[in-house]
């Protein structure tokens, strides 16, 4: 039950987190492109690959920490660096094609189902 705890409370975190880097970017930016949603997605690739090598390489550290920070915390703050650290991973096992395959496969189908769903909001509202 602890690990739900946890996992909660660095999404809570995460998703403030979120909010906050979102609107402080666009503020500075603007919102003609969206700097906010790229900032984000990059910093939190950063995260997740310092995060799990970090705490892989430290065993005594506690495992709350594994919960806490990669899983609560850059899962609410982004999960497209869940993506990347997954085709990193795949990439650095010398699967290329299987990797190029779940690129191409999450953009194109995430284009689809995004248009599905507006379509679908369109039909309903």
């Amino acid at each position: 039950m602890q690990k739900y705890l946890l996992i909660a409370i660095g999404g809570s975190l995460g998703a403030i987190a979120r909010y906050w880097v979102g609107l402080a970017v666009a503020d500075r930016m603007g919102t003609k492109f969206p700097y906010g949603t790229l900032v984000i997605n990059i910093t939190a690739c950063l995260i997740i690959g310092f995060s799990l090598v970090f705490l892989g390489r430290r065993a005594e550290l506690n495992p709350a920490w594994r919960f806490m920070i990669p899983i609560g915390f850059i899962g609410a703050y982004s999960t497209f660096s869940t993506f990347e650290w997954e085709t990193f991973t795949t990439i650095q096992t010398g699967a290329f094609f299987l990797a190029a395959l779940y690129v191409v496969l999450s953009f194109f189908l995430g284009l689809i189902a995004v248009w599905c769903g507006a379509l679908l909001a369109r039909v309903v509202s």
